[in-house]
């Protein structure tokens, strides 16, 4: 078990689309951006009020310079009052605005980022658990989760944080530029000289750090898988006694996290203390020069204050802008990837349970016809060939044959986990792509060998079988599953919780918990997976009972490795290899000498 998984870790990663900020770019996340539809009137008046809360930050300096001149006799400027006292009011004022629109900008951006990530999480979401049994042969959940997590907790803060400091930052710079060109065009000609040497720089940044916050959250992820996989198989890794080996293989991982994280803290310290030198050497520069520009009698010293507060601000906001660059580039990258899994093809399930419900009855009647069968993950490998049998409403068929001879395959393709390449599946003589998938999977119920449980009461994983159910319907199901009497044993009854995938509970007691579920759903065509194959002698006998009542007057499907619980079967159908060697009850199979099915059945008595 160790092993597979090691090398499945190790596998290469698919190669993730680079996040590269233009055109096509935003007409893909344009899908997204659609999220915000329904709240357009409050993303628009939260971005009115950071607007409003951008300009009057911009009217604090000018104030300031004001002042400073009013205390020297010389404020002389319009629309501006020209005593300290008038001053200083005003800015209180401006003040109380900014904070009054400044509190509904961040409420409203809050709101709007929350209800669009909410939707874009439901839609994801609802999206993966319809996606077709292909697209999670291909991928590791644990990796997907990982994905979803990481990817549209991005891009919740790009809305809720990164979106709004790029609006505020840019009205910061735009308008601190204009103001620096009215107050002094001489000191603005001077400041702006090394406005080109920080965007080819930023431009060059941000191709590196688009590349290392990749890796990183590729590495996180792998991180996250180790974690998830290791949980779900924490009896096999106890067991194995391999608990050092899975810490070492997560510290590992962790390790390359790091390594790729201080690459990345590398880049942007240098490119942050490149900033802090060219922000402060300007500011050295233009006190320099504005002081001469005073003393020569051509700039009064509140002009020289005001214009040092716009260059704090336009060199703030421009110190800003690589960092959000980088954050609007992960964003842009975590919205491809979740565009990705919207854009796939899923089962046609509706989210609204009202139009899963069941139009087309079926009475029970399944045939496969010359059916032809690879899974898309591995079409080299053909695991049907040509397999056709029939199964009358109310029969009891049994499916035997050796380990990848094609039995369970068989279960998912009445399920229709995937359809075949060619040859045909019917219903009641009517193809299956005639009915509605919900139509089938409603009246198809299956039990497994290893029977997956949910993390919640028994009560609960009961009622899966049908949501709708009463208590009675499931005490009912439960006692004629064999089930009743442990259940009741418990000091919580059909309250007790089952713990994760169903581990404080017994095997047997799992299996007539997944009885109980497939009674309530009351199909017309029941799989039985292979049911009883790891249970001890008294647990068997009592599923097996429950077996029986779940099997009265339906169709049954009987996948069995042990011969001897089949033998009362209507019929039996033998694959070999693949393809159908035989046809017929226990006494007819028994009768052909040269038969697969009397060899394994000879082989298993005598062992």
């Amino acid at each position: 078990m160790a092993r597979n998984r090691l090398n499945s870790s190790t596998a290469p990663k698919e190669e993730l689309p680079k996040a590269k900020i233009n055109k096509e770019t935003f007409k893909k996340i344009a899908g997204l951006l659609a999220y915000l539809k329904p709240y357009r009137g409050k993303f628009f008046l939260g971005l009115f009020c950071l607007f409003i809360s951008s300009l009057t930050a911009l009217a604090f300096p000018k104030l300031m310079g004001a002042m400073i001149n009013a205390a020297q006799g010389k404020q002389n400027e319009a629309f501006i009052p020209q005593t300290m006292n008038g001053i200083g009011i005003t800015c209180f004022i401006i003040l109380f605005v900014q904070s009054f629109v400044s509190f509904f900008r961040i409420r409203l951006f809050v709101e709007v980022a929350e209800k669009s990530l909410a939707d874009i999480r439901r839609d994801t979401y609802f999206k993966l658990i319809t996606l077709p049994m292909n697209f999670f042969a291909n991928r590791r959940v644990g990796e997907l989760h990982s994905r979803i997590s990481a990817d549209l907790a991005q891009i919740q803060d790009t809305l809720t944080t990164t979106l709004a400091e790029l609006v505020r930052q840019g009205v910061l710079l735009i308008g601190g530029t204009i103001l620096l060109v009215v107050v002094s065009p001489d000191l603005t000609v001077f400041n702006l000289a090394l406005l080109p040497i920080l965007v080819i720089f930023a431009i060059f940044f941000g191709r590196f750090i688009r590349k290392i916050s990749r890796e990183a959250q590729d590495k996180l992820a792998e991180s996250n898988t180790v974690v998830e996989e290791t949980l779900q198989g924490i009896s096999n890794v106890k067991a194995f006694g391999n608990e050092s080996f899975e810490a070492s293989r997560y510290d590992k991982s962790l390790r390359q996290v790091v390594k790729i994280a201080l690459k990345g803290a590398t880049y942007r310290g240098f490119f942050a203390s490149f900033i802090i030198m060219c922000l402060f050497g300007a500011v050295v520069g233009v006190v320099w020069y504005g002081s001469y520009l005073v003393h020569q009698g051509h700039l009064k010293i509140g002009s020289l204050t005001t214009y040092i507060l716009y260059s704090a601000f336009v060199g703030a906001a421009m110190g800003t802008f690589p960092e959000l660059y980088a954050n609007l580039q992960k964003a842009v990258g975590a919205s491809e990837r979740v565009l990705e899994i919207l854009a796939e093809e899923n089962e046609p399930i509706s989210i609204k349970a009202e139009d899963n419900k069941t139009e087309t009855v079926i009475n029970g009647n399944l045939s496969f016809n010359d059916v032809i069968f690879a899974y898309p993950s591995r079409k080299e490998i053909t695991v049907l060939k040509g397999v056709s049998f029939e199964a009358r409403a109310g029969e009891k068929v049994a499916i035997v044959g050796s380990s990848g001879a094609g039995k369970s395959t068989i279960a998912s393709l009445i399920l229709r986990f995937y359809d075949p390449q060619e040859g045909e599946l019917l219903f009641d003589g009517k193809p299956s792509h005639s009915y509605r998938l919900t139509d089938i999977r409603n009246q198809v119920a299956i039990v497994p060998q290893d029977v997956i449980l949910f993390g919640g009461t028994i009560r609960e994983n009961i009622a899966y079988g049908r949501l709708a159910a009463s208590d009675d319907d499931i005490v009912q199901a439960a006692k004629r599953a064999n089930a009743h009497n442990f259940i009741s044993g418990f000091p919580e009854g059909y309250e007790t919780v089952v713990g994760e995938r169903g581990v404080k509970l017994s095997g047997g007691q799992r299996q007539r918990i997944a009885i109980a579920r497939a009674l309530l759903k009351d199909p017309a065509i029941l799989i039985l997976d292979e049911a009883t194959s790891s249970l001890d002698s008294e647990s068997e006998r009592l599923v097996q009972e429950a077996l029986e009542e779940l099997m009265k007057n339906r169709t049954s499907i009987i996948i069995a490795h042990r011969l001897s619980t089949i033998r009362e079967a209507d019929k039996i159908v033998v694959l070999e290899k693949g393809r159908v060697s035989e046809i017929g009850t226990h006494i007819e199979l028994m009768q052909n000498e040269e038969g697969l099915y009397r060899y394994l059945s000879q082989l298993q008595y005598e062992v």
